[in-house]
């Protein structure tokens, strides 16, 4: 038996208005199953974006975060920044991988690859 990702949940102070910020950025509806507490993103395609309110974030790197990818790269980190993320990063493997690493408001972070 297989299993199946269905969300990929991120601790956050305000579930509310980072869910509306990864709808925007990401494509989706917002669902608040316990507002204020825990708010879904529901996507057309891949995993739901869940987010839970806790009262302390945990400190440091992410250990788990999402990997995107893009058609013109450039073009979608300058819209996500615009939106209120901020760049962190870029790297590569080689000439033929790179991408580029953002923080969501919260400091979540999260990649930007070429398709």
């Amino acid at each position: 038996m297989a299993m199946t990702v269905e969300m990929i949940t991120v601790d956050c102070t305000d579930p509310d208005v980072l869910a509306a910020w990864w709808a925007e950025a990401a494509g989706g509806e917002v669902s608040a199953f316990a507002p204020g507490e825990f708010v879904v993103v529901i996507r057309e395609s891949g995993p739901r974006l869940g987010f839970q309110k806790v009262p302390d974030v945990t400190p440091g790197k992410n250990r788990v975060h999402v990997d995107f990818t893009a058609g013109d790269v450039e073009a979608e980190v300058t819209r996500l920044v615009g939106l209120g993320a901020s760049e962190r990063g870029r790297h590569s493997f080689g000439a033929d991988f790179s991408w580029v690493v953002l923080a969501d408001p919260e400091g979540n972070e999260f990649c930007v690859a070429g398709a």
